[in-house]
Order: C-alpha cells, then sequence, then structure tokens
C-alpha cells in the first residue's frame, strides 16, 4: 500500500492525543492527578485536543475533495470510519465540559473524567477497525492490529503525561514503572505481529482464480499505463530495506525511549530527558506507521501477478 504522509500524521498524532487524554481520565479516577494543580490538569487536557485536532485535520488532506468530508458521517450503521467521525466530533463538548468540570470542581467531574477516557479510547479502536475490517489486506485484517493502535496511543500518550509531569514536578515513580511496562508489552506485541506477518498464509494467484492444482501465472498485464490500482496498491520496497527499517523502528519506538526512561530513576534532568524520549518515540511511531502501510499486501495485486498477498 501506498503510504500517504497525511495518514501516518493523523493515525500517530491523534494517537498521542487520544492516549494523552486517557491517561488524563484514569489520573482522575485513580487519585494520581491529584499532585496537579487545576491549571496543570486543564492544560494536559488542552494539549491532548490539540494533538487529535491536527490528526484530524491532517486526515481530510488524504481526501480527493476535503469539502466532502461531512459524507464520512452518513454511515454509521455499517462504516468505521463512519463511527470514527461521528466519536471523534463527539469526543470535543464531553472534553470541553471536562474542562469545565475540572476548572469549578464539580461533583460530577469523575463522570466526565471516565467519558473523556471511554471516548478516547473508543474513537482509538474505530480508528483501527478501519483497516483491521478489510479482509482483502491479510496483514491489517488480524484482531493484533487495533491492540497495537491501542497500545501504541498509550505509550505514546503515556510518555508525554510523564515529560509534562516531570515539568511540573510531580512525577510519580510508579506512573513511570507502568509506562514502561506498557512500552515492554507492546514491544512484545509488535514482535509477535512481526511474526506472524512474515507466515506464507492468504490468497495466492492460484486461490483467486480456482485453480488450486496448477500452476498459474500472469501472461500479460491488464493495462497499458498506469492506473490508479497500481499507485495505490503496488508501492514496492526491497525486502532488506524493510528488515533495516524494522530494526530502526524497534530501536527508536522502544528500545531508546526506554533506556531515557530508565535514565530518569537515577535522578538525571527529568523533563528533558522525558520529552526527548517522547520525541524519539513519536518519529519511531511514524516509521512504524509507513511500515503499517508499506508492507500491506491488497489482493487485487494477484491480477498484477503478485505469487502471494
Amino acid at each position: 500500500m501506498h503510504p500517504a504522509f497525511s495518514v501516518l500524521i493523523f493515525t500517530v498524532t491523534s494517537g498521542a492525543g487520544y492516549g494523552l487524554l486517557a491517561w488524563l481520565g484514569a489520573g482522575q479516577l485513580l487519585g494520581f492527578t491529584q499532585t496537579l494543580t487545576v491549571n496543570q490538569q486543564i492544560i494536559i487536557g488542552l494539549m491532548a485536543m490539540v494533538l487529535v485536532s491536527i490528526g484530524l485535520v491532517s486526515s481530510t488532506m488524504h481526501l480527493a475533495n476535503p469539502k466532502n468530508a461531512w459524507r464520512s458521517f452518513s454511515r454509521f450503521r455499517t462504516s468505521w470510519l463512519s463511527r470514527e467521525a461521528v466519536f471523534a466530533i463527539l469526543l470535543y463538548p464531553v472534553a470541553g465540559l471536562y474542562a469545565v468540570a475540572i476548572f469549578w470542581q464539580w461533583s460530577g467531574i469523575n463522570i466526565l473524567a471516565g467519558l473523556s477516557m471511554i471516548l478516547a479510547l473508543v474513537t482509538l479502536f474505530t480508528t483501527s477497525m478501519i483497516y483491521a475490517s478489510l479482509k482483502t489486506i491479510r496483514q491489517w485484517n488480524t484482531p493484533m492490529v487495533p491492540a497495537l493502535f491501542m497500545a501504541y496511543a498509550l505509550i505514546s500518550g503515556g510518555l508525554l503525561f510523564l515529560a509534562v509531569d516531570a515539568f511540573f514536578g510531580t512525577l510519580k515513580p510508579q506512573l513511570q514503572a507502568v509506562v514502561m511496562g506498557l512500552v515492554v508489552i507492546t514491544l512484545a506485541l509488535k514482535l509477535v505481529y512481526f511474526f506472524w506477518q512474515g507466515k506464507p498464509q492468504g490468497a495466492t494467484i492460484q486461490t483467486a482464480t480456482g485453480f488450486s492444482q496448477a500452476s498459474v501465472r500472469l501472461l500479460d498485464a491488464g493495462h497499458s499505463a498506469p492506473t490508479f490500482l497500481n499507485r495505490e496498491f503496488g508501492y514496492q520496497v526491497a525486502a532488506d530495506q524493510l528488515l533495516r527499517l524494522r530494526i530502526i523502528m524497534t530501536l527508536v519506538t522502544f528500545i531508546v525511549p526506554l533506556a531515557l526512561v530508565y535514565c530518569v530513576f537515577g535522578g538525571l534532568v527529568r523533563a528533558e530527558l522525558l520529552g526527548l524520549a517522547w520525541l524519539i518515540m513519536m518519529a519511531g511511531l511514524l516509521l512504524e506507521r509507513w511500515l503499517f502501510f508499506a508492507e500491506a499486501r491488497h489482493v487485487v495485486r494477484l491480477y498484477q501477478g503478485e505469487q502471494r498477498t
């Protein structure tokens, strides 16, 4: 699949924003935001919604006709894209009420915190299902895709929460340990995904044509000039380059941020190191999302002569 930069920015940036808002809501319910002032909590919430908004605006850049984006709300019963759009917009007033509740310290603040957290996670899930529901792409049609989307959001949002918490001088070692544990779990899940992705499963040109007992090959291409299918579904990257990028992605997304967060336990400059760890992780997640598209194989490629998807 052709990796569109606007979609990479959308999924990574909005994911971090949803993750940060989920951490803020969980902090209110579990009590670890009590060390933060009202203004500091509102600042974290605003940072989360700014990241979400940057992602949503970026997603419209991928549309051929952005002014028709409103049509995405019209198929809620059947389309994961429509569900994502509805929940994403619904989050704004709920998050706004949550901010007001923080400022005025309303008695129902826990309810709004819980709703904000749930809506953020539900929106993340609907985004992931846009890809996981596609049976035509074996690499995406797996429960591991929603699990990884959620995990990426929680580790990127959690690391940003740690950095801001350290900047405010209220960093909690227990929260650091939880975030580090989630990073390790996410790394393990990604390695499992890599192992599963390499298995020779899915459709072949034999099963696509029904000649399962015969050797089938393409005699001639079905087109004489490049088409939309070639551009979007025929993206080619050398296997050795993909392997190198996988290694770099693993180091940048998981290993280096983990090492920097661990250094904070040693009493080094906290906010700066954690902020750097978050920026490095975001760069790694952009590379991960690029690989997510570049390694995907749509079954339409079978009709271009590819032997395996």
